[in-house]
């Protein structure tokens, strides 16, 4: 299927190479039925014809051979002109160059691998996106209807325009290889029939669903997404917290979508058990622990004989260095 959409963006070569051999073909086999000539005699006088380089005939044409002939003169001269116009053309309007930085990002998107899908690129879409450029993480965008806004605060590297909830087109977003994908779509309906269509192809992804009504959540949730997000209760929880705690609510925003080498949030896994006391993340790596995940429930602020078991996951704050040191200890 890739094979075939870069043969496609050669299109302005296939078109006139494809109208050149098809009148040799005809030219061959013309003055072979009409003037009885051997395959290499009409191929040969085929090829002078074309050419206009002005030889002698093989032999003395016939009326029929010399009409024919200038008929293929003729057809040479239009087909001359409709591959000169249709190359300038091509290459005025830019098109050979969107072409192949179309097909170079396609073959960057090939041998992606650990990046984010998003699908859909509306209000939710594209605020996605801009987290995902300023935590550096690759993703790829896939959208139906629209192209991508040219005054976007930020780039996109790599967009497919086709239909999320087709397999072939997650397949081309690379979704064998990707770590998560993320449903914006404004249809509840589409974003299930992606989430089943990403769970059949690749079963260890994360996936992240918006949800628009609240009989969805479950239906979404049984499709395979790992978590659901209904922006509305979302955002109106938002500006209600921002009433009662607005310093804290805006810590917490700038925690959960900031990550640099400086600062970040992330989880590690446990690998042994172990006592939080006797583990001393903050002595051991500067890490701050902010809560432990086990068995789909979390433990905010911890005591410090809190036993950890294996395969539960600690939330942890600090630097990249800092955490990279808290995982080599837990």
């Amino acid at each position: 299927m890739r094979w075939f959409r870069q043969l496609v963006y050669l299109k302005a070569l296939i078109v006139p190479l494809s109208l050149f051999f098809i009148l040799m073909l005809a030219g061959t086999i013309g003055y072979m039925i009409i003037e009885g000539y051997s395959l290499i005699e009409a191929f040969y006088m085929t090829v002078i014809t074309v050419a206009t380089v002005g030889y002698m005939e093989v032999h003395p044409l016939s009326e029929a051979g010399r009409v024919f002939t200038i008929v293929i003169i003729l057809i040479n001269i239009i087909g001359f002109s409709f591959f000169l116009t249709y190359i300038t053309r091509y290459l005025l309007d830019g098109e050979l160059i969107r072409q192949y930085k179309r097909l170079k990002m396609e073959n960057e998107i090939h041998h992606l691998s650990g990046h984010v899908i998003v699908c859909g690129f509306g209000r939710n879409g594209s605020e996605c996106a801009q987290v995902l450029h300023e935590n550096r993480i690759p993703f790829v965008v896939l959208e139906e209807k629209h192209e991508l806004p040219q005054t976007l605060p930020f780039p996109v590297k790599y967009f497919i325009k086709g239909d999320a909830t087709k397999d072939e087109t997650l397949k081309e977003a690379g979704i064998e290889r990707a770590r998560a994908i993320i449903c914006t779509m404004p249809i509840d309906a589409d974003n299930l029939f992606t989430v089943i269509t990403a769970r059949q192809i690749n079963p260890g992804i994360t996936i992240i669903s918006r949800a628009s009504q609240d009989n969805s959540v479950i239906k979404l949730k049984v499709g395979g997404a790992n978590n659901v997000i209904m922006p509305d209760k979302i955002g109106g929880a938002h500006m209600a917290t921002l009433v009662m705690n607005p310093d804290v609510l805006e810590m917490l925003s700038l925690m959960t979508t900031r990550n640099t080498p400086e600062f970040k949030v992330a989880e590690i896994m446990a690998t042994r058990a172990i006592s939080l006391g006797e583990l001393d993340i903050w002595k051991n790596s500067g890490c701050t622990l902010l809560g432990v995940k086990s068995n789909n429930s979390y433990k905010l602020n911890p005591a410090p004989d809190y036993y950890v078991k294996p395969n539960e996951r600690l939330i942890v704050m600090g630097s990249e260095e800092q955490i990279k040191l808290a995982s080599k200890t837990v």
